[in-house]
């Protein structure tokens, strides 16, 4: 037996093997695996018929406010922009209705506060169904126009 205090054996793991392994179970996962796409859910809509009587529609609450602050309700101009007025004119607007939707027409350079207080006056009256109309942007509506 040769004993040699001066040589060192140098003793190296190859993982070249265990990594081309683990890739390939890596890419068996990748491919064997479902992903889901919510525009390819295949649903089945119910349906209705298109002649609703006016009567069966819930009458809505319509607020408007223009570039300036002015408030109308459902088509009515209000004397003033004070709040004591608007909740004056929606209370009108909603009587004898079993929580009517509120829509809010605002104009898009109109004041962030003169929409906050319609949502204030509407929340203190006790109307929670709130909405907002919009329109849709011009380059959406003629992707929509062509489908």
């Amino acid at each position: 037996m040769n004993f040699s205090k001066g040589q060192e054996d140098n003793v190296e793991i190859n993982v070249t093997s265990l990594i081309d392994v683990v890739l390939l179970l890596l890419i068996f996962f990748m491919v064997s695996t479902t992903f889901l796409n919510p525009e390819h859910i295949n649903l089945t809509l119910p349906e209705a018929s298109a002649s609703a009587k006016e009567e069966e529609r819930p009458k809505v609450v319509e607020v408007t406010v223009d570039k300036d602050g002015h408030y109308f309700v459902n088509g009515q101009g209000l004397l003033n922009a004070e709040e004591a007025t608007l909740m004056q004119g929606l209370k009108e607007a909603a009587e004898g209705l079993k929580e009517p939707p509120v829509l809010i027409h605002a104009d898009a350079s109109t004041t962030h506060q003169s929409v906050i207080t319609v949502l204030d006056v509407a929340r203190q009256l006790g109307l929670v169904h709130i909405s907002f109309a919009t329109e849709a942007r011009r380059d959406e509506a003629a992707e929509a126009g062509k489908r």
